[in-house]
């Protein structure tokens, strides 16, 4: 009994954490088979697991059992060896395929959000349902400044501050540059 009563107690204290808005929603109509392969990460909201990464990105793959192989590729310096942290999503039903929940070592889970995407599918806006995090994708490792700053703007009108948002270096000549993630 005082165990469920303290489990309890953490789940209402932890759900007092959010940011006091509404959780995020997509009304983005993913295709899944379109949006598997390489995406940069151009920009995001820096967090504890991937601040100071460099040449950052996702790489998706389906499975035969209809979930999806998530790898994350970084470099902790440009002249280190690339690094793999590998997950395993499941698309969330009834969300167009635009939910995932992501499992990282069989144990941490993590929401995935696709909150737009190019027509072409050359760019797409993350989320994450708190507000909390996001991220730019491309499938190139450079974008244009003029659609990176549409892009970032358009965060707003999901309740996101832009200004949170910033640049991955993909490149060497990035670091240290304004508007760059530092260490």
């Amino acid at each position: 009994m005082w165990l469920r009563s303290a489990m309890l107690s953490c789940v209402v204290m932890l759900g007092a954490c959010g940011t006091g808005k509404d959780n995020l929603r997509s009304s983005a109509d993913v295709d899944l088979v379109q949006h598997m392969g390489r995406w940069y990460v151009i920009a995001h909201i820096p967090y504890f697991a991937e601040r100071g990464k460099v040449a950052a990105r996702d790489e998706y793959a389906l499975r035969a059992d209809g979930r999806i192989e998530n790898v994350y590729v970084y470099r902790k310096s440009f002249d280190a060896p690339e690094q793999r942290m590998r997950g395993v999503a499941s698309v969330v039903p009834g969300t167009r395929n635009a939910q995932w929940k992501i499992r990282f070592f069989g144990i941490i889970s993590a929401d995935y959000l696709i909150l737009e995407t190019a027509p072409d599918n050359s760019w797409a806006l993350i989320g994450y349902p708190n507000r909390k995090l996001a991220w730019i994708f491309a499938r190139t490792a450079t974008m244009d400044e003029s659609l990176y700053a549409t892009l970032r703007e358009r965060f707003r009108h999901y309740g996101y501050d832009p200004g949170q948002i910033l640049r991955v270096p993909q490149l060497p000549e990035q670091l240290g540059q304004p508007g760059f993630a530092g260490d």
